[in-house]
């Protein structure tokens, strides 16, 4: 996949955002999405969301611990972003207390996985993928959050994944963000590698609401 956005003069993080719209508003209108955010699943047709990213975001804290110490990347590793011990717990309450041994990733998980960590190899991708969940989950996710709380019966444990209390205002850590983006070290070229392996990643998680979305008959309430 390749990108021939003209990289202006406008900041880094706003060429990201106008490159990679289409793709986000694919993954945000996908059938599984739409299902989800409608009310037309049972609480067990969310908790197969919440599986994907315990190994989604497994692949990815296990990035940042190896990027830690980069100059770049390293600039984008926040502990308070963690989501691991907020879906452990969500998944200790959704899918029940033996729920290691009972989840399994779908294809596309594991594709997205094997994405991450090919891609985690240089720090440009690491924080395409990071930038790609991360920021979506503290923006958008929340509309998630309280769609769970009112319409499946779920709080708490359970809508932990989007709770980031962690990071104070959410605007301004956003703002932070976009601002480390901006002022990474990239030229245009490694900033275009950056757009076109952010574009990979919102593919990766439209190829998981897919197939998530193929099992919707087993889910719908």
């Amino acid at each position: 996949m390749s990108v021939t956005t003209d990289l202006d003069a406008r900041p880094f993080s706003a060429t990201l955002r106008a490159s990679t719209l289409e793709v986000h508003e694919k993954a945000n209108y996908s059938t599984y999405m739409r299902a989800l955010l409608g009310g037309e699943l049972t609480q067990e047709g969310y908790t197969q969301l919440a599986i994907q990213y315990y190994f989604v975001y497994g692949a990815l804290e296990a990035a940042s611990d190896r990027m830690a110490g980069h100059p770049i990347g390293g600039e984008f590793v926040f502990d308070e972003l963690r989501r691991l011990p907020h879906l452990e717990r969500d998944l200790a309450h959704l899918a029940g207390p033996d729920w290691r041994s009972t989840i399994s990733p779908l294809a596309s998980t594991r594709a997205y996985v094997a994405r991450i960590g090919e891609a985690s190899s240089w720090a440009g991708g690491y924080v395409a993928h990071h930038y790609t969940r991360y920021l979506g989950d503290i923006a958008g996710g929340q509309a998630i959050r309280r769609l769970l709380e009112k319409k499946y019966d779920v709080a708490e444990a359970g809508t932990l994944f989007y709770h980031f209390e962690g990071i104070g205002s959410a605007p301004r850590f956003r703002d932070r963000y976009r601002a480390k983006l901006d002022n990474a070290p990239w030229d245009e070229a490694e900033r275009a590698r950056v757009i076109d392996e952010t574009l990979v990643a919102f593919e990766c998680n439209v190829a998981v609401f897919e197939e998530l979305a193929s099992q919707l008959d087993e889910y719908r309430a």
